[in-house]
């Protein structure tokens, strides 16, 4: 018996699903039952989607056979989310279920903010695999095209796909140091975007707040960007400053996009520091006057009042120049250590700098590689400087030290209410800015921020249901096909035929976050069955141990050199 027929019942099903009626449509798998939300941002309507192979064959009023049914009675059916910014790319190595984003309806990573799994030299290699932390793995590509591939034979759940690094670019080229690359260097860095994009990146992706790449200026970030442009790419940033000057870093971008004719993104849109939180206004005219004119630029957020980074959001960006080696070496020297600490008392310091100076109890350390300091995961740097009697800035110099890393923390430095203005915007997708993870395994040895358990389902359940700051089709939209159109990717993001079948089914009255700062390895509940590749990787809640994720390749693929 191949199926069931549905529309037949009793035994008329026994006796038909032993042979297809001519003219008959035959399916693998039909979801019947459901609210199609189709991606369009339209409302959304009662019917079946029907899936042949990997690909969608009917959506609507789908009669016909099927291996298998799935019955979406009183769930909203909608395409797979799209993760803006994902930093799966040690953590789909280690476990590549990535379930703390599938069990929230994600069947695409999107990785590469500023720094990227290619393309890498013997140096950056060498580099990488000492600078591991909790995941170990040995490097066995060199570009970026060759590191999404080895994931797809290795075997992951959801689809990956990613920007080629600026900074991975410069550092190729230039090294880790604050130097202006050559006229030859800068040609050979361009020739490093084109290979890439030629691979399948979706464009070029810098994190400008960070050393080295804080050290590239606004030229050379143009030459890249313009190498994506003329590839059908696009460049995404997390531009230089999000707190005093963060108009200024917006038109940065916005002057970037324009002079290298290719759209532009925002990473994690927000206003660090509660002196530039009024800032909100400013930031969204710069924007949309951007948008009148013409140019393309958009921008992603994930759902919480909360960033979380390293510390060397909080120090000078000269201390860093040279990588953490370096790093760590300066601040073994007094008179450097002495100079750094006095930068971080500035007024003028960052609002990371500030937030952790002044108010360290807003700081919370999650992640060690050292095993002697991993009993501080939790703490705030407020309770580490009480215990070691200390100036919250020395205790910083000092855990960096210690641990020869740069520390991940969650700083708290943003306002709620801009986050929830933020998720009303036309223009705003959605990114976790964390890993794809599990609770359990190698990913109990460090903490994390609650939004690589709980940001999409933060955004349907408190944003959507509970406050109506947005439509749910609008929503879907902004996580589905918005993201897609803006990434040049043709076959996903939408459900209509001939579409990829990457597939969220979800109870909108249950989804919702679990995960919180003091308890952040909670699974989201609500989504009830993901298919990804037309493959269930979801079902009853419950993943399926499948690991159908493809490499999803930009719109310069195989035709930009």
């Amino acid at each position: 018996m191949r199926g069931h027929y549905f529309g037949l019942t009793g035994l008329s099903i026994l006796l038909a699903s032993c042979a297809t009626t001519q003219g008959e449509q035959s399916y693998d798998t039909v979801i019947s039952g459901g609210t199609i939300y189709d991606g369009s941002g339209a409302a959304g309507f009662a019917g079946d989607v029907a899936i042949k192979g990997d690909r969608i064959a009917c959506v609507g009023h789908c009669p016909g056979w099927a291996t298998q049914r799935i019955d979406a009675n009183g769930l909203a059916v909608t395409p797979g989310f799209i993760n803006m910014l994902s930093w799966g790319t040690e953590s789909l190595i280690a476990d590549g279920r990535g379930q703390s984003d599938i069990r929230q309806g994600v069947t695409l990573e999107v990785m590469g903010e500023g720094e990227s799994m290619g393309p890498w030299n013997a140096t950056m290699k060498a580099n990488e695999s000492a600078r591991q932390g909790d995941i170990k793995y040995d490097i066995a590509w060199t570009s970026l095209g060759e590191y999404l591939s080895f994931l797809e034979r290795k075997g992951v759940s959801p689809n990956v796909a990613s920007f080629v690094g600026a900074t991975t670019v410069r550092v190729h080229e230039l090294g880790e140091g604050d130097v202006d690359p050559t006229p030859e260097q800068l040609s050979r860095m361009r020739t490093l975007v084109r290979q890439a994009m030629n691979e399948g990146a979706m464009g070029v992706g810098s994190s400008l707040i960070y050393a080295p790449a804080n050290f590239a200026e606004t030229p050379e970030l143009t030459a890249l960007a313009s190498e994506a442009g003329r590839c059908g790419g696009m460049y995404i940033s997390h531009i230089r400053d999000e707190g005093p000057k963060l108009i200024e870093a917006i038109d940065e971008l916005i002057e970037i996009s324009e002079k290298a004719g290719a759209p532009a993104e925002i990473y994690h849109f927000k206003q660090s520091g509660r002196d530039n939180w009024h800032k909100i206004d400013a930031a969204i005219a710069r924007v949309e006057a951007a948008r009148a004119r013409g140019l393309r630029i958009t921008a992603d957020m994930y759902t919480y009042p909360a960033s979380s980074t390293g510390f060397d959001a909080a120090m000078p960006l000269w201390i860093q120049a040279g990588g953490i080696e370096q790093w760590v070496g300066r601040l073994k020297d007094p008179a450097q250590r002495a100079k750094a600490l006095a930068d971080m008392r500035k007024p003028d310091a960052s609002e990371n700098t500030k937030l952790a100076v002044q108010e360290p109890d807003k700081v919370i350390l999650v992640g060690f590689k050292t095993a002697a300091l991993k009993p501080l995961t939790g703490k705030t740097l407020g309770d580490v400087a009480r215990t070691r009697g200390k100036p919250p800035e020395e205790v910083i110099a000092d855990l960096i030290v210690e641990d020869g890393t740069r520390i991940q923390v969650v700083y708290f430095g943003m306002s709620e209410e801009n986050v929830a203005r933020h998720v009303t915007l036309p223009w705003m997708a959605f990114d976790s800015d964390a890993a794809a993870m599990a609770s359990e395994g190698v990913f109990l040895k460090s903490s994390t921020h609650p939004r690589a358990y709980g940001n999409f389902a933060r955004l349907l359940g408190k944003y959507v249901r509970d406050e109506k700051r947005v439509p749910l089709e609008e929503a879907v939209r902004r996580l589905t096909s918005f993201p897609a159109t803006n990434l040049g990717i043709r076959d996903r993001g939408s459900l209509k035929t001939g579409n990829f079948a990457d597939i969220a089914i979800f109870d909108p009255a249950r989804i919702s976050d679990r995960a919180t700062f003091t308890q952040p390895q909670q699974y989201a509940v609500g989504m009830v069955h993901v298919l990804v590749n037309g493959v269930p990787v979801l079902r009853d809640g419950e993943h399926t141990g499948a690991t159908p994720g493809r490499f999803v390749k930009g719109p310069g693929a195989g035709r930009c050199s």
